[in-house]
């Protein structure tokens, strides 16, 4: 099921984070109904720098790729900036696709971009990112493909301008909406008034970010029906490399740390490596057979 149908569901749709084909692969697990491929956790956990607009459309598109292959659930995908101009996003919205996004969001930032709650962030013009999400609607070669517009302009800007620009980016064309780090109740409360009737919200939640901290249900109650969680697995593995490392070099064993991770097999069954190991055997002993009979054996 693509995003698109998610959405004409009555429930939210509640998207953990992941950055690479095993968090993929672990969150898939829970039936969670779509996953969130986060930017920032890309950069984190593949380039060990934060979110400051150093990764790349094709570092991203290798990562989506591999996560598709890997898993067959809803992939929303942070496109950043859509990597330049029009024409960038553009490309950016056909690769993507090609790599298996079923929604695609960009931001009106520029650059250097940063994580939305980050301060000092800068944005192009409004009728710049207009243009921008017209051309990734005019890209799209699927109808499903959800095209989500985010803002950055309450810390740029404040909140009356990022309500503004959510206004004309409603009009470009955008299938969702995504205003970045409201900072009150109050303006949680204003965006949903003025928009959840007549688009899907996308809430962000981030620990220790400028948004109130929500949870999915009171979100959803508000009116929001995309609900990401994207820095939260890299934040949790974070934690416990620091944990397990600070262990072993203390201990010189993995002992003590070793009720907190998986052993060997463990692992493999997380991971289904008997299963994959059985499929082909299988494969090979059908070839195996097949040749036997054209020999004539």
């Amino acid at each position: 099921m693509s995003v698109k149908a998610l959405l004409s569901l009555d429930k939210a749709i509640v998207a953990p984070g992941v950055y690479d084909a095993l968090t993929a692969r672990i969150a898939a697990r829970y039936d969670f109904p779509a996953l969130y491929l986060s930017g920032a956790a890309i950069a984190h956990a593949r380039l060990g720098y934060p979110d400051i607009g150093l990764t790349t459309m094709s570092e991203v598109y290798e990562t989506l790729a591999l996560i598709h292959d890997s898993v067959d659930v809803p992939l929303i995908v942070d496109a950043d900036t859509g990597y330049g101009n029009a024409l960038n996003v553009q490309r950016t919205v056909r690769m993507f696709e090609k790599a298996g996004a079923s929604a695609i969001q960009l931001e009106d930032q520029s650059f250097p971009k940063r994580c939305g709650h980050l301060r000092g962030k800068s944005l192009v013009s409004c009728d710049e990112m207009v243009g921008k999400i017209q051309a990734a609607v005019d890209a799209r070669r699927d109808e499903d493909t959800v095209i989500i517009a985010r803002t950055d302009a309450i810390a740029a800007e404040g909140f009356g301008a990022a309500m503004e620009r959510a206004e004309r980016y409603v009009e470009a064309g955008a299938d969702a909406l995504f205003i970045e780090a409201p900072r009150t109740h109050l303006e949680i409360q204003e965006v949903c008034t003025s928009f959840s009737r007549r688009i899907p919200l996308l809430a962000n939640v981030v620990e220790g970010g400028d948004t109130p901290p929500l949870g999915a249900d009171d979100l959803e109650r508000l009116g929001f029906r995309i609900i990401i969680f994207p820095g939260g697995i890299a934040r949790a593995v974070s934690r416990t490399a620091v944990d397990y490392y600070s262990s072993l070099k203390t201990h010189r064993s993995n002992l003590p740390f070793k009720d907190r991770m998986y052993d060997f097999q463990g692992l493999n069954d997380l991971i289904g490596t008997r299963a994959l190991l059985e499929l082909g055997e299988a494969y090979a002993a059908e070839t195996h057979a097949k040749s036997q009979l054209s020999s004539g054996d």
